[in-house]
């Protein structure tokens, strides 16, 4: 028969037990991943300084171990120091062997609600993708012709009148540039998936970074070194997290600001898709700003093409980044208020024979 050890381990939601000084007892390996804290960590330390809850629940709590009854609380943002807040259901109930004990079981809604959700954005987004991809094409030969035509007029104008060539010529070139990162979208290359280094990847784009765009910025390293290898296309993943703290760059103060790259493992982060299969995505990968924050118009469509938060930004990097991730199955979301904004990439792990040992 089933140990209750092994059923406690078995659960798939987050669940703590709590002694009667509001202390953590234990926690099961589904919390583990929730907290991104191990189950010795948190041993003796006070729940309420392990997650956040978005409603005063103490007197409830209390009222609910003095009464001996369940107590159950929907749609609250639950979070703790190590992780994004999320939309949950809560269930706390008294334990009737160990009086003043109780169980919290935390239910998380808002991320299965947003996975199945992003079905049909992602397919409007592909379908505003593949029209676009067809426009730049054929936009691109007229351009061609409108430059060379600007180009042989400015050859017999007066120097006073070849401001308006010049700004013919520099407006068709800007175009171009602009239709060839569309077109970017269709020409990017299935992933070639093998087990990837995150760790070396978020390196490559923080030394990249520090010598162009960020070099004005403090990039700070922030990473769980026990990480497991990802399965993912090395060189694309780059591309992305280069678009991230580009992006992040940009958005922050000219006179600087910082950059985390944070990485860690979540146990519990499975992606449902609308087909009802799900996958794995334990490795995650933060990048952290400290700029102003999404504007709040364009929060709910940062990734869709041609949505941009700066004056004369294309609206594709995001775009990019979100189609990459997409491919390789993964996972990207974006909490932000002023003074921190945070990126989060959700990756598969890389199967255990195919990943290579550690030196």
């Amino acid at each position: 028969m089933t140990s209750d050890r092994a059923i406690w381990s078995s659960l798939p939601v987050p669940a703590l037990i709590i002694g009667a000084d509001d202390t953590i007892l234990d926690v099961n390996s589904a919390a583990e991943g929730f907290l991104n804290a191990s189950a010795k960590s948190v041993h003796g330390t006070p729940i309420w300084d392990q997650i956040a809850i978005d409603d005063p629940l103490e007197e409830a709590f209390a009222r609910a171990r003095s009464a001996g009854t369940p107590l159950f609380v929907n749609d609250v943002d639950v979070g703790s120091g190590n992780r994004a807040p999320l939309q949950c259901a809560l269930q706390i109930a008294p334990l009737a062997e160990n009086p003043g004990c109780m169980i919290l079981m935390i239910s998380p809604r808002e991320l299965a609600g947003r996975m199945t959700q992003s079905h049909s954005v992602k397919s409007a987004a592909k379908s505003a993708i593949g029209m676009a991809e067809m426009l730049a094409h054929e936009i691109k030969n007229p351009l061609a012709g409108i430059t060379g035509a600007a180009q042989l007029l400015s050859m017999n104008l007066q120097p006073e009148d070849l401001e308006l060539t010049d700004l013919i010529v520099e407006e068709s070139r800007r175009i171009v540039k602009l239709l060839e990162q569309v077109e970017q979208f269709g020409n990017l290359s299935p992933p070639d998936i093998k087990p990837v280094n995150v760790h070396d990847v978020l390196d490559r784009a923080r030394r990249s970074a520090l010598l162009g765009f960020g070099a004005h910025m403090k990039i700070i390293e922030d990473y769980d070194p026990s990480l497991p290898l990802a399965h993912g296309d090395p060189d694309q993943l780059l591309q992305v997290v280069l678009n991230l703290v580009k992006n992040a760059a940009q958005a922050s103060d000219p006179k600087g600001g910082t950059i985390r790259l944070h990485s860690y493992f979540e146990h519990s982060f499975r992606l449902r898709r609308s087909d009802g299969t799900g996958q794995s995505l334990p490795l995650q990968i933060e990048i952290i700003d400290d700029g102003p924050g999404l504007p709040e118009n364009i929060k709910g469509d940062i990734f869709d093409p041609f949505v941009s938060g700066r004056e004369n930004g294309t609206g594709l990097g995001l775009a990019l980044v979100s189609k990459i991730v997409s491919d390789h199955g993964g996972w990207i979301s974006v909490t932000s208020v002023p003074g921190k904004t945070i990126f989060r990439l959700s990756l598969p792990r890389a199967p255990r024979s195919d990943a290579p040992a550690h030196a």
